[in-house]
């Protein structure tokens, strides 16, 4: 159990690197009722991303976890292979245009509080049909723990972790109030400059991983 905990922690807290997350906070955090908006703004995110994650734990993850089952050994190993390499070739892509991909223009929400709620929802509900690292991370999940309750708990770290740099956030104008304004800014500038860095990161530390199992075990068969 430690180690899909280790797993589970680790891809999380690189996911968690997400400028369309943390930008959109970082600019709801500079304007009015900010700590009110940033804490609604991080609920929506936490509810939607663990709700879509929980309909595909509890849905097609155990359908495919059944048909997965089914198959023999050296395939299962092979296909784990195959999403290894797939994921360091996608951290590649990622690498080689991490300059153009942090040109990307984030969301700029508006100060009225009900914009929080609707911004955070609406960014997981796009993002979700590309969280890559969420799905590796269920489908980990999944191979890992056998019951129900301890699916569910181990997708709720993941998401405590997820927003991790949110709570930052929040707890930063908690404790600075409008001595907050400078060091948010800096922090914004560095997650839109850095963020390509740290997801190219996580893609190929899991890649390594499942690649790594993977091809030790098609080499002892």
């Amino acid at each position: 159990m430690l180690k899909i905990v280790a797993l589970v922690v680790t891809v999380a807290l690189g996911d968690s690197l997400n400028p369309s997350t943390i930008g959109p906070a970082l600019f709801i955090a500079s304007g009015e009722r900010a700590r009110i908006a940033v804490l609604e703004f991080t609920l929506a995110v936490f509810v939607v991303h663990f709700a879509g994650g929980a309909v595909l734990l509890l849905g097609p993850g155990h359908l495919l976890l059944s048909i997965v089952n089914k198959l023999a050994q050296t395939t299962r190993d092979a296909l784990e292979l195959a999403a290894g390499l797939a994921l360091l070739l996608a951290g590649t892509v990622i690498w080689h245009q991490r300059h153009r991909l942090a040109r990307r223009k984030l969301p700029r929400p508006n100060s009225q509080r009900k914009s929080s709620v609707l911004l955070g929802a609406t960014i997981i509900a796009i993002e979700l049909p590309t969280a890559f690292p969420y799905f590796a991370a269920i489908t980990a999940i999944l191979g890992a723990a056998d019951d129900t309750p301890a699916q569910l708990s181990l997708l709720a770290l993941y998401n405590l972790c997820f927003i991790l740099p949110l709570v930052a956030i929040l707890i930063t104008l908690l404790i600075a109030g409008e001595r907050a304004g400078e060091p948010l800014i800096r922090a914004r500038e560095i997650s839109e400059r850095r963020w390509p860095e740290a997801f190219a990161a996580v893609l190929f530390v899991l890649g390594l991983a499942l690649a790594g199992f993977a091809g030790a075990a098609l080499s002892g068969d």
